[in-house]
């Protein structure tokens, strides 16, 4: 990859959870991301086959995974099941994967949501994919 596909590239952000998978994208070049969509996953096992869905569709260069932390930085018992996500992502489609501290990326997807739409928002389980897209936004940020 040169310097300038790199700089253009796109970005899938996961916030990852036990039973749901928040999934945002965006891209380098504009540093913006955008909440996607929210797998179902069973004990943080997505349906492979719809990430592989998206993969394609989106033809990313890299991911970015939210690992869940205690309020200290400590680890916690999801953290690990999020680095194990993240390492089957890499495994399964051999592109780089960043982490990034996820903490109050939830709650501030749940506050987002609730100014712009109030409990219907929250409702319609936007809360994940939103909490990913603050999650590629927080790492866009830091290329900055």
């Amino acid at each position: 990859m040169t310097s300038d596909d790199k700089d253009s590239a796109i970005v899938l952000a996961f916030d990852f959870g036990t039973k749901r998978i928040g999934v945002a994208i965006g891209q380098r070049v504009t540093k913006m991301a955008r909440a996607l969509i929210t797998l179902s996953a069973k004990n943080g096992v997505p349906h492979w086959d719809k990430v592989t869905q998206l993969v394609k569709r989106w033809q990313p260069q890299e991911f970015v995974i939210g690992i869940p932390l205690n309020m200290d930085g400590s680890e916690q018992p999801l953290t690990q099941h999020a680095r194990n996500f993240a390492r089957m992502l890499q495994e399964r489609y051999h592109l780089r994967v960043h982490e990034v501290d996820e903490r109050l990326t939830t709650v501030a997807a749940r506050e987002r949501l609730f100014e712009e739409g109030g409990y219907k928002a929250l409702q319609e389980g936007q809360v994940d994919s939103v909490a990913a897209q603050l999650i590629l936004q927080a790492w866009l940020d830091m290329l900055a």
